[in-house]
């Protein structure tokens, strides 16, 4: 679905929905690896950071609030910034 359909409100959410979660289990393995980096932990990053940005282009088909869009890609890249972090 492109932004130009005529859809609900409803599936603007879910799609948010769908990406703000994404990125709070990435943000939950962030956390895992602040307090113990492994190999199981890092796949658990690169597989939650594929999943949030897969949300996050669903979404941005969709959604026509710009606003949440910035929040939750904002969201996005400090968890990024956090990986980087750790990783340094």
């Amino acid at each position: 679905m492109e932004k130009g359909n005529n859809i609900s409100s409803l599936q603007d959410q879910n799609q948010l929905a769908q990406a703000q979660q994404s990125i709070l289990h990435l943000q939950h393995a962030v956390q895992q690896a602040q307090s113990h980096l492994n190999d199981d932990i890092l796949e658990q990053i690169r597989h939650s950071m594929e999943r949030a940005e897969r949300s996050i282009e669903q979404a941005a088909k969709v959604t026509h609030d710009e606003g949440a869009m910035d929040l939750v890609r904002r969201d996005y890249e400090q968890q990024k910034q956090a990986i980087e972090n750790i990783m340094q």
